[in-house]
């Protein structure tokens, strides 16, 4: 059902879209997501191809609905496929940081960290990622954010638990939210700076950048060597009013800003894709680029438009930016 395969004898594409399976929408007994059941994963799916995506992430919490419906992560691979996908690319470890359990800054908690990669590791390990995200650093109120011992230990952390993935064939891979303990520019360069680069890479998120007022042309610009994948998605709005500090979470929480996720393309989008996607390809990168519409039906919004309209985009301007090197 993809749109996209190349004619037979054609080179394969340097880069190929993924779809984070964000994704809702309202039925009769108000609103559901893809994992409702099969039927709904399964137009779900075909929407997603249909416009031409090559495949999904999805999140590792998604695990246990996985077993229960499917019965292994290998089966539910399959059923992507037989949708038209050609795999699940990344999966993102959601996980509830708390400073008394869980916490990449508080090294009393990294024997936790460590043992549950054992274990989500394993059991992802019927198929092949490119990519497991992480948020490197906790949900962090203070204004200054983790301090810098606290970037030491989150670094040392990640670069324990980056082996573990290595030997999965799997990147450890880090994606830094506006609200989150590591998210200024400064923050995120001293973070780098102690993790090792064998281990620890990253994952651009235009637009979580963009509200935290960090460049992500210019983040990925200086540490572009790391970066295992993107997710691309826009925003109308910068984080002014220190929304960051909204408990408990910060994209729902806040006061002043209702919505802050849109689709590329979107009108009055503050993140230069063009120049993203130049840059992109001006460094080499080849391989896969994530559209993430996280919260897309807010103020009237629909998934199933902002993912055609993400795909018209990616096809129509930023592929054709992509392969003018070669024209």
């Amino acid at each position: 059902m993809t749109t996209d395969v190349p004619a037979e004898g054609a080179a394969p594409r340097a880069v190929k879209w993924s779809y984070m399976d964000h994704w809702r929408k309202n039925g009769p007994a108000g609103p559901r997501d893809q994992w409702h059941s099969r039927l709904e994963m399964t137009r779900f799916l075909r929407q997603v191809a249909a416009v031409g995506f090559d495949a999904i992430d999805t999140f590792d919490f998604r695990y246990w609905q996985i077993l229960e419906q499917y019965g292994s992560v290998a089966n539910y691979q399959e059923f992507v496929q037989e949708q038209g996908l050609e795999r699940i690319v990344n999966t993102f470890h959601g996980v509830y940081y708390t400073p008394d359990r869980y916490a990449p800054e508080v090294p009393s908690t990294h024997a936790t960290i460590i043992e549950d990669f054992r274990v989500t590791m394993d059991r992802w390990s019927g198929i092949q990622l490119d990519n497991i995200i992480v948020m490197p650093g906790s949900r962090y109120f203070d204004e200054h954010g983790v301090p810098d011992d606290g970037l030491k230990h989150a670094a040392d952390v990640w670069g324990r638990v980056g082996e573990i993935t290595q030997q999965y064939g799997v990147n450890l891979t880090c994606h830094h939210e506006f609200y989150a303990g590591i998210r200024t520019r400064r923050q995120i360069d001293a973070f780098y700076g102690y993790a090792d680069p064998r281990y620890v890479k990253f994952f651009v998120d235009t637009a979580q950048h963009c509200i935290a007022d960090v460049d992500p042309v210019a983040v990925y610009e200086a540490h572009h060597e790391r970066v295992s994948g993107f997710h691309f998605k826009d925003t109308r709005h910068k984080d002014v009013n220190d929304d960051y500090r909204r408990f408990p979470d910060a994209e729902v929480s806040a006061v002043t800003t209702e919505k802050w996720f849109y689709e590329m393309g979107t009108d009055e989008g503050l993140v230069d894709f063009e120049a993203m996607m130049r840059s992109v390809r001006g460094h080499g990168y080849s391989g896969w680029i994530s559209v993430e519409h996280d919260k897309a039906d807010k103020l009237g919004g629909d998934y199933a438009e902002s993912t055609a309209i993400s795909r018209w985009y990616a096809k129509n301007v930023l592929d054709r930016i992509y392969q003018e090197a070669s024209a």
